[in-house]
């Protein structure tokens, strides 16, 4: 999954603080010099910091957990920077060599907790390929990145269940009683890369979901995952092909589904109409028409129980079986003599 940030006008780690991009602190050009071949000196560096993502509902309705923060902060160090998610040694732009997660004083999130955000600081060589790369960042031309990492627990801020399990019926962005359904993202297992790109969709830090074409396999699809078939079409123009066999797989999945939908609805009206005939026929289709894949198969389950104990496991004359098999040569066809 990635998620958007942009780049901040100064590049230390406190926003409080105010120093020119040009400035390269000792400290910095020291934890730089760990991620080189050779030792630079501070005129051969540049040094900006970006805020990379934060704790905040963003538009997708998804969320980092504190704890998310604080494990990307140590995931993050090291990792290259390229221009629009495109993975090749010629598209390395920069490199990370320090994260912190930073509290903002008495500013809170959707959800009234301390907003966090996760802060990064990135360097790149003075060269003449970076020239037009720097001038852009100092310009504010080149101000929005997106970080890619692999999120191991999602869940649902309404019901708390994993939404890879498919168990969770809520959508995303839905009010439920005062709560706005939103995925909570914990527990991060990886950081790949982080990306300069062109439009950024989240409101403070940037935050937004994307996927890239190895994640076709473990999409699910639905509502939830709408957004994102959307975003990647208009990011990957090229990929046509891929694009429609996963369009297409999704839409036999969902006919497939759908038929289940339906035969799962009429078994419920049909039961409903032996269980309880006093309920009218049409009442009960407006009812499943509102129902729930889970829903209705918990009625259906219901109504099974019921009509077991309704209807005898065996046959009602299965008595009259078991007379002609014992009956006597003198009490057999009695019951049809006068």
């Amino acid at each position: 999954m990635t998620k958007d940030g942009y780049i901040l006008k100064n590049n230390n780690l406190s926003s409080v603080q105010n120093k020119t991009q040009s400035t390269v602190s000792e400290r910095d050009l020291e934890l730089i010099n760990k991620l080189t071949r050779r030792k630079f000196n501070a005129d051969e560096i540049y040094v900006f910091s970006l805020i990379l993502c934060d704790n905040d509902i963003d538009r997708e309705y998804e969320r980092f957990t504190d704890n998310s923060l604080h494990k990307l902060e140590k995931l993050y160090v090291g990792k290259t920077g390229i221009l629009d998610h495109k993975p090749s040694s010629n598209n390395q732009t920069a490199r990370i060599f320090e994260c912190k997660v930073e509290s903002v004083p008495n500013r809170k999130n959707c959800i009234n907790q301390d907003y966090k955000r996760l802060i990064a600081k990135a360097y790149m060589p003075r060269c003449s390929k970076n020239e037009n790369i720097i001038l852009e960042i100092d310009s504010g031309i080149k101000k929005e990145v997106s970080v890619g990492c692999s999120i191991e627990k999602m869940t649902c801020s309404i019901c708390n269940k994993n939404i890879k399990s498919g168990d969770c019926v809520h959508i995303k962005g839905q009010k439920y009683k005062d709560q706005v359904c939103h995925v909570i993202l914990d527990n991060p297992v990886d950081a790949y890369e982080w990306s300069f790109v062109a439009v950024p969709a989240q409101r403070e830090a940037g935050v937004i979901k994307n996927f890239n074409n190895n994640n076709f396999n473990n999409l699910k699809g639905g509502e939830r995952n709408m957004d994102e078939i959307k975003d990647f079409v208009n990011k990957n123009k090229n990929n046509t092909h891929e694009i429609f066999e996963f369009i297409k797989s999704l839409k036999e999945k969902a006919e497939i589904g759908q038929v289940y939908y339906e035969e799962l609805k009429n078994e419920v009206i049909k039961l409903s109409s032996i269980i309880q005939p006093d309920i009218n026929l049409m009442t009960m289709k407006s009812v499943t028409e509102k129902l729930s894949i889970e829903e209705l198969k918990s009625f259906r389950d219901s109504f099974r129980s019921r009509l077991a104990k309704m209807v005898p496991a065996k046959p009602q004359f299965n008595h009259i079986n078991n007379l002609e098999k014992t009956e006597s040569p003198e009490t057999k066809n009695i019951q049809f003599q006068i």
